[in-house]
């Protein structure tokens, strides 16, 4: 009898342990961690070129590669292609590629290697007035800034990352950064959006632009140029942990309605009026449905990146907004920063932190250990107790 309690404290014990540490396990265990070789080339081929630059990040692999391309002639854009080869190239004739009138002037070859690629375009920002604080932009739209028209800086390189600035818009400066990644990680500023080794980052920002009313707020026009799967879908996702972005529980995500995965566009529903936000800075952004632009054509011409890439690309289009009915005006800071994911493969989602784990970690394994403990104390004072042998004699 006491052999059977003995093995069956050992067995209890033995189910706690492994209970804790696999625990333990799931809560700490990650992937392998994935990191691409990246190689930036600013203008390959050609020196400073007139109209604009053209970035070309190579993010490579262990069988496949991605091609970034940043460009400045006409409204800013960013490309992405996805091959299948760790060797695919970049080729500019930088003669057609500057006459902005000419397709198949850049090209990733072998051609047969792409499987993906997409097209974004920052083509205009609208100012509206909004007299009754509706937030609605109806027939109070100032002439829109079109991007394409105005005069960009060189960029400046860091590492992987190129800031490409005007300073043409009303005494004020509009800002994109671009931003390519090796490995998953976060970037500092808010809102701290998890990006892999298959996105990119842009944000983007107006500072000092002065304002044609004391009542503004801005709209940014993006448009999105490729083949197949067009980018005509915009889902919200929610979550319940506000970690990274405090007070921000949802992530709109852009992409394909079809059932193959492609590429996506992704942000946090919010911007920011300083560059260095506390948590009342941070202001609602709202995005438009997806809709086909009446001209297709216009945009390819906005761009001298997807005219020189794609033939007849497939386009939609998208605004978002920035600002809710009750919240301060442009005016009371004139600083808006928004920033944004580009990549292929399914959008990253958040998990929970270390820290988070740690603490989930904590709570949920220290009631079990105490029951262990206690298990192991009960089964101590079994096995202590004296068992009774036989009966005593009555005299």
């Amino acid at each position: 009898m006491a052999a059977v309690k003995t093995n069956s404290c050992r067995v209890s014990s033995l189910f706690f342990l492994f209970s804790v540490f696999s625990l333990s396990q799931s809560l700490f265990n990650g992937g392998e961690t994935f990191r691409r070789k990246l190689e930036v080339v600013l203008n390959p081929g050609r020196l400073s070129p007139p109209g604009g630059d053209l970035l070309h990040v190579r993010a490579v692999g262990d069988n496949d590669t991605l091609h970034y391309l940043f460009c400045s002639q006409g409204a800013p854009t960013l490309l992405l292609v996805h091959t299948n080869t760790t060797t695919s190239t970049l080729k500019v004739d930088w003669d057609k590629f500057l006459e902005r009138n000419v397709s198949g002037s850049l090209k990733v070859e072998p051609e047969s290697s792409i499987v993906y690629s997409k097209a974004v375009v920052v083509s205009r920002l609208l100012e509206y007035d909004d007299v009754n604080d509706t937030a609605e932009a109806t027939s109070d739209l100032f002439p829109p800034y079109d991007l394409q028209n105005v005069s960009w800086s060189r960029m400046n390189l860091s590492g992987s990352s190129a800031l490409l600035c005007s300073s043409a818009l009303n005494n004020g400066s509009l800002c994109l950064q671009l931003s390519v990644f090796a490995e998953e990680g976060r970037d500092q500023p808010w809102p701290r959006l998890l990006h892999t080794g298959n996105s990119s980052q842009l944000a983007v920002w107006l500072d000092g632009v002065l304002p044609r009313a004391t009542r503004s707020r801005f709209l940014l026009e993006l448009q999105a140029a490729g083949g197949a799967n067009p980018l005509n879908s915009v889902e919200v996702k929610r979550s319940i942990d506000d970690e990274y972005s405090p007070s921000v529980f949802q992530v709109s995500q852009w992409m394909s309605n079809s059932s193959e995965v492609g590429g996506f566009v992704q942000w946090r529903p919010v911007a920011y009026r300083r560059s260095s936000p506390a948590l009342e800075e941070v202001t609602p952004c709202r995005h438009s449905s997806p809709r086909r632009p009446s001209d297709e054509a216009a945009v390819s011409a906005a761009s001298g990146l997807i005219k020189a890439f794609y033939d007849e690309p497939e386009t939609f289009a998208l605004n978002v907004s920035f600002g809710l009915s009750g919240e301060p005006f442009y005016n009371s800071t004139r600083f808006l920063r928004w920033t944004v994911l580009v990549g292929v493969g399914a959008p990253p989602m958040d998990t929970f932190s270390p820290l988070v784990l740690a603490i989930m970690a904590v709570g949920l394994g220290t009631p079990m250990i105490l029951l262990l403990l206690g298990g192991v104390y009960v089964c101590i004072r079994k096995r202590a107790a004296p068992s009774a042998a036989g009966y005593d004699p009555i005299n």
